[in-house]
């Protein structure tokens, strides 16, 4: 498997010739050259939300931390209580500028008492490596790129355990959300991880590139039965946003903070030592509490055209607010949107606002994020 950064050519995951066997639409993704659809997105989209999806997530960042200060390293790096997650446990968190500003979400699974593993986005595992690795100056930890010692399957959707049930002896029913544990699926050993980025039950099995084709395989066949496809990035986008998940550079940047994002409770003043951006976070946390610049809603379309990210929400001629994700919506048959709006037009059901659809104000319904909870 070629996995060597260039210049000119994207990296390749090592399911790359098995995408391409079976007619995927391939997409240049922050560097990866990576699946967008096999077939129809709403298709793949409708298999997550009532039977199962396959995607291949190998574009992801892993970084491991390990050493007797790893978890210090973490809580001082990192805007979340990592000392506090149990072995075999993961949080979602963020790593922050000193100037509160998001460099990055992520999850953080603790594989051992010293021992964690960081996921980060794909355009952003160079940046988490490199703040980590001067964060740990003076903590008595290693911090070590893992991004090409794992490749990442990730199976979603309500058929999903059953699915992997007939593929494991592992404790399945016992695994609980942002919970994993080592675990043998199809002969292969993998980290099985109950998380995803769906809105949907599923898991994320991270294993060695070797053994990703047998793997795929292996669920494929198992999954035939329940109706489980592939599924590429295009599908992902619209389940998530369905699902009211950020995505960085999207609803997340360097300019917000995790407050101006309605993700304030990720910030754990509360736990003991200093953390990189807190002195700027406790102000965020002020300012947001009396008067908040903008928040995240969501919009739902009253006619059919689809909004984009970077287009205006207005009201009543004026500007408010700006469009961070936009699509159509399988689940709910109509255009929604994830935006940034002023306070003042952020509760739900407020009357008059519209986004700028080349140069027509197309009227669009406020609701509260997410637009789809699946039932538990």
């Amino acid at each position: 498997m070629s996995n060597a950064p260039s210049s000119t050519s994207p990296r390749r995951t090592a399911l790359d010739a098995l995408h391409r066997s079976l007619g995927a639409t391939m997409t240049d993704f922050a560097g990866w050259d990576m699946p967008l659809r096999y077939g129809s997105e709403r298709d793949e989209h409708n298999a997550v939300r009532t039977k199962a999806g396959l995607f291949d997530l190998s574009h992801m960042g892993e970084i491991t931390v390990t050493g007797p200060q790893a978890a210090a390293l973490l809580d001082h790096a990192l805007v979340g209580n990592i000392g506090g997650v149990g072995v075999g446990r993961a949080r979602y968190t963020m790593i922050c500028q000193e100037d509160g500003g998001i460099l990055d979400d992520l999850i953080v699974y603790r594989l051992a008492d010293a021992e964690y593993m960081v996921v980060a986005n794909a355009g952003n595992a160079q940046i988490v490596l490199d703040a980590l690795t001067e964060r740990a100056a003076g903590f008595d930890a290693q911090v070590r790129d893992d991004r090409d010692a794992y490749a990442l399957i990730a199976v979603q959707g309500p058929e999903s355990p059953g699915i992997l049930k007939s593929l494991t002896d592992a404790d399945l029913d016992g695994l609980k959300y942002y919970a994993g544990l080592p675990g043998t699926v199809a002969g292969v050993p993998a980290l099985i991880a109950r998380t995803g980025y769906t809105g949907e039950d599923g898991f994320e099995l991270f294993v060695e590139p070797q053994h990703a084709e047998k793997l795929w395989q292996a669920i494929t066949e198992a999954g035939a039965p329940a109706g489980l496809i592939p599924c590429g990035l295009s599908c992902r986008d619209t389940l998530r946003l369905e699902a009211g998940m950020p995505l960085y550079g999207h609803e997340l940047t360097t300019s917000l903070t995790p407050f101006d994002a309605g993700l304030g409770r990720v910030v754990k003043f509360e736990k003991d030592g200093d953390f990189v951006g807190r002195a700027a976070l406790a102000d965020a946390k002020e300012r947001a509490e009396s008067s908040p610049p903008r928040k995240l809603v969501g919009l739902i379309a009253e006619g059919r055209r689809v909004p984009r990210a970077g287009m205006s929400v207005v009201a009543d001629g004026q500007v408010i607010g700006e469009v961070t994700s936009g699509a159509p919506s399988p689940t709910l048959g109509k255009p929604i949107a994830m935006a940034y709006v002023d306070a003042a037009h952020a509760a739900p059901g407020t009357a008059g606002v519209g986004v700028d659809i080349r140069g027509a104000h197309e009227p669009y319904e406020v609701v509260a994020l997410p637009f789809y909870k699946r039932q538990k």
